[in-house]
Parts: structure tokens; C-alpha cells; sequence
């Protein structure tokens, strides 16, 4: 089950899954164009089988890149990419609001039997190049061959530079309904288009700006035969019920006309952090082979403890 981890310095890590040669992912830290907000992010990202269940600058959101975490209303900046909602007046290309998320330093890179690890620093940027944001992030890939899934654990730190108060927001909390789109955020391959959404309670249509501890998205491959689902689930140590927890996550997520998931930091309200403050949030993604239903997705989460 041993996980093989090539890293090409300055532009990407990868990491392999042996037993099949399957690459389950590449992080892609280089820069990339200014206009689609600048960030790493993971793509490819394939079942241990190889089936591939992320999308990369597709021709309706160039911006959209596989697995990655953004922000798209940041105290008056995009650092999401491309254009910008304004209330009123639709979406418009504002070049001058379009920050970055820069790639500093990695504390660890490494794999392990059936893990691999990767612990980053980076800096959030408006526009004009300012320091508004550090962030400490971890990323680790596990195998679970039983199951036929391997899990992602995503944990970031995003600690305020500023000094005033940082507003993450979305679409929604700027007069758009349904568009609460921030924090972590998955773009599906339009193979998915169509797909099953669910949570432990709900399916489908009733799950826009909903909250579930996990949701679940079951998409069918273009190319070879075969169902892949991919699952969300927040951590329980995020604390949506302390200071932060006035604005607890609510899930963004459509199978039509794209498929798409985030938990989102600011789906009905904004999010306020104060200077000097950080928020922290941790989120598990289970890439599995095969269509999975409401209790295999819920056993095989109470059998795998954060």
C-alpha cells in the first residue's frame, strides 16, 4: 500500500499510489495567470483505480482548478479569480480587485507506508500586493484499500495582517441567492454533470445553503466504466459555535451545470476576523471508487476517527 511522493521543486508535488502506479494527486504551487487569481491548488485527483473526479480551467470558470482554497469577497478583493459580483450589476471584470495566494515555504514533505504529508506556509494578497493574510497549512493522504478509498485531510490557519478586519464573504452575502461560494472549494470533470448529492439527512435540490456534518457527490466517468464518489466532511474540532460560530458553514454545492462542492465560510453572512486573530478550519475529501450510498458513506466515516 506504500505511497511513492515525487516532488518537481517550483512547480509541483505528486503523489502515487504503487500498488496500481494510479497518481492520486498533484499540488501545484507555481504561479499561474494574475486574471484567475493566482493559488495552489490539486489536480488531477483519481480514485486508486485512476478514475480522475476533478475538472481543471474549464471553458465556463477558467479559475476553477481542481481542489483548492479561496476567497471570493475579501474585504472588497477577489482572491477566488476571475470576475467579480457586484450587486446590481452582475458579475464584472475588475482586474484592480484580483488578489493571489503566494506559495513561502514547505515545513514537511514526505510519505510514508500508505500516507503522505505536506505541510506549507503561504501569504494572502490583495490586488496590489500588500500582506493581508500568513496561512499554515497541512495536507495529508491516506489509504484505506478495504474500502477501496483514500482520504485527504485538509487543515488550514489563516491568520489577519492587517490592521483592521478581514470580511470574507461570497456572492450571496453581496445580493446574489444561492451563490455563497468560499473557503474550500471542488470543481468535478463534466463527466459529473447530472450527478447524486446527499447528506445523512437530504438528497439533491434541498441541499443548497443547507448544514450537514459530510456531504457526499456521486458522479459517473466519461471514458471507462464506473461511478467514483467523493465525500466532504467537516471536522469536529471547527468551531462553529465559539466567537467565529456566529457564521457556521453552510454547503455550496450543484450537479447542474457543473459539479461543484464547498463548505462555505460565508455562505449567509460574512465572516469577521480581527487583527492579529485566526481562523482555523479542517475538512476530510474521501475519493472512492464505485457508487457509494448514504450508509456506506456513513459507516465508513464512523469507522475512521479525525
Amino acid at each position: 500500500m506504500t505511497l511513492a511522493l515525487t516532488h518537481a521543486h517550483g512547480d509541483r508535488i505528486t503523489v502515487a499510489y504503487e500498488a496500481t502506479g494510479t497518481e492520486l494527486f498533484a499540488y501545484v504551487y507555481r504561479p499561474e495567470a494574475a486574471w484567475e487569481a493566482p493559488k495552489p491548488y490539486l489536480h488531477p485527483i483519481r480514485t486508486l483505480s485512476g478514475g480522475l473526479v476533478t475538472d481543471y480551467r474549464p471553458n465556463d470558470h477558467r479559475w476553477h482548478k481542481g481542489l483548492q482554497l479561496t476567497a471570493s469577497h475579501l474585504s472588497g478583493q477577489n482572491l477566488w479569480g476571475g470576475n467579480t459580483y457586484v450587486h446590481g450589476e452582475g458579475y464584472l471584470r475588475l482586474p484592480e480587485r484580483v488578489g493571489s495566494m503566494a506559495h513561502v515555504a514547505f515545513e514537511d514533505v514526505h510519505a510514508h507506508v500508505d500516507s503522505a504529508v505536506i505541510r506549507e506556509r503561504l501569504t494572502w494578497h490583495p490586488y496590489g500586493g500588500e500582506l493581508w493574510a500568513d496561512e499554515e497549512r497541512r495536507i495529508e493522504a491516506r489509504v484505506d484499500q478495504a474500502s477501496g478509498s483514500w482520504s485527504l485531510t485538509w487543515t488550514s490557519a489563516v491568520t489577519n495582517r492587517r490592521a483592521e478586519p478581514l470580511r470574507f464573504g461570497s456572492p450571496t452575502t453581496h445580493g446574489r441567492p444561492a451563490a455563497g461560494y468560499t473557503g474550500l472549494f471542488w470543481r468535478g470533470p463534466r463527466a459529473f454533470r447530472g450527478g447524486r448529492v446527499f447528506t445523512a439527512e437530504a438528497d439533491g435540490g434541498d441541499l443548497m445553503g443547507s448544514q450537514a456534518p459530510w456531504l457526499a457527490y456521486v458522479g459517473e466517468h466519461d471514458g471507462r466504466d464506473g461511478h467514483a464518489t467523493v465525500v466532504f466532511e467537516h471536522a469536529p474540532s471547527n468551531d462553529h459555535t465559539g466567537e467565529q460560530g456566529t457564521h457556521p458553514a453552510h454547503w455550496f454545492v450543484r450537479s447542474d451545470p457543473f459539479a461543484a462542492v464547498a463548505p462555505s465560510w460565508a455562505f449567509h453572512e460574512e465572516l469577521v476576523l480581527e487583527p492579529g486573530d485566526t481562523l482555523a478550519r479542517a475538512y476530510r475529501v474521501v475519493v472512492a471508487d464505485g457508487a457509494w450510498d448514504r450508509d456506506q458513506v456513513a459507516a465508513h466515516l464512523a469507522g475512521h476517527a479525525w
